[in-house]
């Protein structure tokens, strides 16, 4: 939850009519007024005895009322949002944060009855308006020293109240939040997020890749983003802004968004921290990339932090840096996966405090992102197998990561790290699965032997009971895994196996010794994961040129035959959901 104290104007009625309306683009939904200084105003919104004229002037009545100077800017303005994941709050609970807010912004104090008088109104779901006019009944101007740190530590209380994201207030970290207009007009153009995210997310790919000021805005223009840089009299570099191809305001003219309105680390002087210092990347030949980047990964891995509180706020920027860079280049099969894990660990990659551009991990981290962001073009064809060693090292950075935060009580950011390190296992486990479908050969089909006389019948493919295929394949782990609450999760899986005409104990046992269980903290949810790697390869393998049209080839993966092409004509190549690596964003005319 994050109260934003907005400009302090003097037009009561003009602030009123535009939140009650629809918005300068219809994004206001139902606007009404869920608290005021008295429970027993009418809404103007629902009565007919009341209107927005009538509800401005009662705010307005001790300004006009108040003997000697009146304050040029009397209206206080300040919008309460939760973060678009959060819980929907009731008309109720919101009427709770309003009162509370005003409560410790010094507006009107709880069991104050000469307070200021304020409404706070609801036009959309995650937050509400609340308009102030200041000055007290009495005719004094209220008392708002450090009324935004106040508000902030409210805003804290309901977060643990209401089981809403929380937040860590005052180390200036955290990115700024899609507001709901934003993303209705992006649901409006169909298109799968709001344009600030979509220029947030290409300006850090190029920041990450890039070497230097030039490289830096040739990338954004590779990207199809407009850029336009801002020149000082003395005709030095001291800004951007970036805008997508398409996103116009009002008046037809392309919104603008500067680097630090996108992220606190994307303005101009933060991206050119990353090649203040030089880092020249070793050459290495595409084939080596990945173990080559995994070695000095681990490396930085055990470094991180030991050279003091600055080098390890600059490591873990530099790990920022380097996820991004894997998730452009990284396979398609679990380039989704490592996407989401760089975006959450965004909030993680900034600390809080300086920064040290010096320290050896932070010199590894970049020199990997350089030799994989080189090697891109060959990389990116490597299959999963090549990148299952590198991920596992990445998942050991993270975690190493996480731990430094915890020893410095950043919060927010070890729970950055904690969610990025999840994300970067589960892509471990997906890797380690598609790798043991490669690598498979089928026993001879058992199910279709005819039984001898007193043997029970074999199940019909999709009827055998998966717990007697857990216990058959797994008989050290099946008890951990049936009591497990990812089972139901797992058993789908393994009857959909089954279904594609494999024998699911023999493929559960294969991926179980790809890699150790013991450590996991779901055996179940684990295994799952292996099996999505494992049916994703062997859909691969079934339409990779040359294959045959075995009873192992096909749509799906396993077992079906593809389906018949015309003749002289190649079926449309395949494009994963969210894969949308090597294309700049969509333009419109």
């Amino acid at each position: 939850m994050i109260p934003q104290k907005l400009d302090e104007g003097s037009d009561t009625y003009g602030l009123l009519h535009y939140l009650y309306g629809p918005g300068r683009r219809d994004e206001h939904t139902n606007p009404h007024m869920v608290a005021a200084w008295d429970p027993y105003i009418d809404d103007p919104a629902r009565s007919p005895d009341m209107t927005i004229s009538d509800l401005a002037l009662l705010l307005d009545a001790p300004v006009f009322a108040m003997r000697g100077k009146k304050p040029k800017l009397h209206v206080y303005h300040v919008a309460v949002r939760n973060d678009p994941e959060d819980r929907i709050l009731s008309d109720e609970e919101w009427a709770e944060v309003a009162a509370e807010i005003m409560h410790a912004a010094g507006i009107a104090e709880h069991d104050d009855d000469e307070g200021c008088r304020w409404v706070a109104v609801r036009h959309a779901d995650d937050h509400i308006h609340l308009v102030a006019t200041k000055v007290r009944e009495d005719g004094r101007q209220p008392n708002l020293r450090q009324d935004i740190v106040k508000m902030q530590a409210s805003a804290r209380a309901f977060e643990v109240k209401f089981g809403l994201r929380r937040l860590k207030h005052g180390d200036k970290t955290a990115g700024r939040w899609q507001k709901s207009g934003e993303q209705e007009k992006a649901a409006r153009r169909g298109l799968s997020e709001a344009p600030r995210a979509t220029l947030q997310r290409l300006v850090r790919e190029a920041a990450a890749a890039a070497s230097g000021d030039a490289d830096f805005f040739e990338r954004l223009a590779a990207a199809g983003l407009r850029v336009k840089q801002r020149i000082a009299a003395d005709g030095k570099l001291t800004g951007y802004s970036v805008a997508l191809p398409g996103d116009r305001n009002i008046e037809q003219q392309p919104i603008w968004f500067s680097g630090a309105r996108l992220a606190p680390d994307l303005s101009l002087p933060r991206v050119r921290e990353r090649w203040s210092a030089a880092v020249p990347a070793p050459r290495v030949s595409p084939a080596e990339a990945w173990q080559v980047a995994e070695q000095k990964v681990r490396a930085a891995a055990e470094a991180l932090g030991a050279e003091g509180l600055h080098q390890g706020a600059g490591d873990v920027s530099a790990l920022g840096d380097l996820i991004v860079v894997v998730a452009v280049v990284s396979p398609r099969l679990v380039r989704n996966q490592i996407k989401d894990a760089a975006m959450e660990f965004e909030r993680a990659s900034r600390a809080p405090g300086d920064r040290a551009l010096e320290g050896q991990s932070r010199r590894l981290y970049r020199e990997s992102a350089q030799i994989l962001s080189q090697s891109a073009a060959a990389v990116g064809r490597n299959d999963a197998a090549a990148a299952l060693g590198f991920l596992l090292a990445l998942v050991q950075a993270v975690e190493a990561a996480g731990r430094w935060h915890d020893a410095q009580e950043h919060r927010a950011q070890a729970q950055a790290s904690g969610r990025a390190g999840r994300l970067l296992h589960e892509a471990v486990e997906v890797t380690a699965g598609a790798s043991a479908a490669r690598e498979y050969r089928p026993r001879p089909n058992r199910t279709g032997a005819r039984p001898v006389a007193g043997q029970r019948k074999a199940a019909a493919p999709g009827e055998r009971l998966m717990a007697g295929v857990v216990q058959e394949a797994l008989p050290e782990h099946a008890q951990a895994v049936l009591a497990d609450p990812a089972w139901p999760t797992l058993r789908a899986r393994l009857a959909e196996v089954e279904r594609a005409g494999e024998d699911p104990a023999d493929v559960l046992a294969t991926v179980a010794r790809r890699r150790e269980l013991s450590s996991a903290e779901s055996v179940a949810e684990v295994l799952t994961w292996r099996l999505d790697g494992w049916r994703a390869q062997r859909g691969t393998a079934a339409v990779a040129p040359g294959s045959s049209s075995s009873s192992t080839a096909g749509a799906g993966g396993m077992g079906r035959s593809p389906a018949p092409t015309r003749k002289g004509v190649a079926p449309a190549p395949k494009r994963r959901p969210g894969d949308e690596q090597g294309k700049g964003p969509r333009r419109t005319r």
